[in-house]
């Protein structure tokens, strides 16, 4: 392998090493655990069922909205203070290294022995360190090809992620998760001797993922390095300041990308509010079991991995236009079907207590929600690349990932707000839709090359 294809490669090797994050901890197998223990506790205090449910997912929502604040806050100050200093390896070893500390405290999580409040900082704290190491990684993505080879390292570097959180989950629920009868989906207990009384199997998740990332960011960190001209010497955290307060000033006349800042704020949003409620609303209005979920995680990590290669292709012939809007269509029309399901009725019409529609259509939903958001996330920093400045390229992403968290509290806090306020896990996530709907509409303002088509 040359030395290109091996840089190519590494960088790659980031979205394969930090994507259990988000398939095991955000979504499947550590968010639907936390709110099961955290109900058990309420309901042990007396809470009834239904309101002890919307509580858990309340709580969720309001700890992921703190995590979110900060990192909209952070984000575009470290970017212009990286680009400052021309470095950004530092940066990606300092912000792994609370990846792996905040996802390996998960541990401590006992049932009836636990801290909420411990555990949403450690998930936090973890959660921070996967985003702000993304911008960093991401900033490196222009130096890797021309325009055309950008949409398909993009896509395929999105698909290899789905590919490595395939198997990380597929080795958590096989030999690892357990179920009410404490075994893991081979029909075992759960491996390492780990005791499932305890729920030791499902809390490996949290030190599994630790050393998922520590074992495969190998590559990247012996592969990747940074181009020569990029690194500087002196002090960077006052000219990055200023660096960043003129782009701000500047940002208004640059129509298509504040369009395209706003519009990623929105549908990206809504989007991670699809996936980190996913696996809570099948919890708690289907009553699927960890395992069930995990293996819901299995479909739409498999959907992403196809189509985000796939979306990659039609990127590179098309551009990165039409690949977002074709899968914000998709999305939102996803959002509406979901909310139209529960156990009872899909829609308004009345089910059989025994039918399974309701888990049909919701694993059609996933597949979805898999393939359209992992091609939606993969045209997305293509079109950021197009977007941004060649020279402030880290600060741009930094701006990226503040439009993707300035309003991160919206879709959690809506849908907390709006399920407190209804009662009903279904209702609560009827916010997405309109920001889906809101991304789609500020794109018609977007310019397909961005800066580089002249006025």
């Amino acid at each position: 392998m040359d030395e290109r294809r091996k840089r190519i490669f590494g960088w790659m090797m980031f979205d394969w090493a930090s994507q259990p994050y988000n398939t095991l901890l955000l979504t499947f197998i550590f968010g639907p655990y936390f709110a099961e223990i955290v109900i058990a506790r309420l309901e042990g205090e007396g809470v009834p069922h239904e309101a002890a449910r919307a509580e858990a997912q309340a709580w969720w929502g309001y700890g992921l909205t703190t995590a979110g604040l900060l990192i909209a806050f952070l984000a575009p100050v470290l970017g212009a203070i990286a680009d400052s200093a021309g470095r950004r390896m530092p940066w990606i070893r300092a912000f792994s290294v609370l990846y792996v500390v905040g996802a390996g405290a998960l541990w401590f999580s006992a049932p009836g022995q636990f801290s909420v409040v411990f555990l949403l900082v450690a998930f936090g704290i973890g959660l921070i360190g996967m985003e702000f190491a993304t911008i960093f990684t991401n900033a490196l993505l222009p130096a890797l090809g021309q325009d055309p080879e950008i949409g398909r390292i993009s896509g395929s570097g999105w698909a290899w992620g789905y590919v490595g959180g395939v198997l990380s989950l597929v080795i958590m629920l096989a030999f690892f998760a357990e179920n009410a009868q404490g075994v893991t989906m081979l029909g075992t207990p759960p491996a390492l001797g780990l005791d499932p009384a305890a729920r030791e199997g499902t809390r490996f998740v949290g030190p599994f993922t630790a050393l998922w990332y520590a074992v495969f960011m190998i590559p990247f960190f012996a592969w990747v390095k940074e181009p020569r001209a990029e690194v500087v010497r002196g002090p960077s955290v006052a000219q990055g300041l200023r660096d960043l307060w003129a782009t701000l000033r500047r940002l208004p006349r640059n129509v298509s990308l504040s369009a395209y800042l706003g519009s990623s704020m929105f549908y990206r949003d809504a989007l991670n509010g699809m996936y980190t409620f996913g696996g809570i609303y099948a919890l708690g209005v289907l009553g699927w079991s960890v395992i069930d979920i995990g293996i819901f995680g299995i479909m739409a990590a498999l959907t992403g991995a196809l189509f985000a290669w796939l979306g990659g292709k039609a990127d590179a012939r098309f551009g990165p236009k039409p690949v977002i809007v074709a899968s914000i269509l998709a999305l939102t029309l996803t959002a509406i079907v979901i909310v139209g399901i529960s156990r009872e009725a899909v829609f308004g019409l009345p089910l059989a207590q025994s039918s399974a529609l309701p888990d049909i259509l919701f694993y059609i939903c996933g597949g979805v929600i898999g393939g359209a958001g992992g091609t939606l996330q993969a045209a997305s920093r293509t079109m950021m690349v197009r977007q941004a400045n060649p020279a402030r390229m880290t600060e741009a992403f930094g701006l990226y990932a503040l439009a993707g968290k300035a309003t991160t509290f919206l879709a959690p806090a809506a849908i907390a707000v709006t399920t407190d306020l209804s009662g009903s896990q279904r209702m609560g996530v009827t916010p997405l839709i309109a920001l889906f709907l809101l991304g789609l509409v500020l794109l018609l303002w977007v310019r397909p090359e961005g800066h580089r088509e002249t006025p």
